[in-house]
């Protein structure tokens, strides 16, 4: 554990959790995962205190939240774009184009 981390995001469902991890390493902030394999310990132990979680840096945790709630709510800042390769219209959440695998234009 990194000492003075924060958490980012926590849920029962591990796989989200992960996605969540996956999103933010991803995007350049360092995260950690924690409480992967508490679950077995629900009743025994507060279900708050068992739930996965991603933990980031205080000064990362803004940011984070923002991707966090973009990844989950499948929204982006970025415009839409038409693909250069066979104008397909795609979501600007994309990089590359799903119809043909052209790379997005800079």
């Amino acid at each position: 554990m990194v000492p003075g981390y924060v958490r980012a995001f926590a849920h029962s469902n591990a796989l989200l959790v992960s996605h969540v991890y996956n999103v933010l390493t991803a995007a350049g902030i360092p995260a950690e995962l924690r409480n992967l394999t508490l679950g077995g310990g629900a009743g025994e132990l507060p279900l708050g205190e068992c739930e996965p979680e991603v933990w980031v840096a205080p000064h990362n945790r803004e940011r984070a939240e923002s991707l966090i709630r973009q990844a989950l709510e499948g929204t982006s800042d970025r415009p839409a774009w038409t693909c250069p390769g066979c104008g397909e219209r795609l979501e600007g959440a994309f990089d590359t184009c799903w119809n043909c695998g052209a790379p997005r234009e800079r």
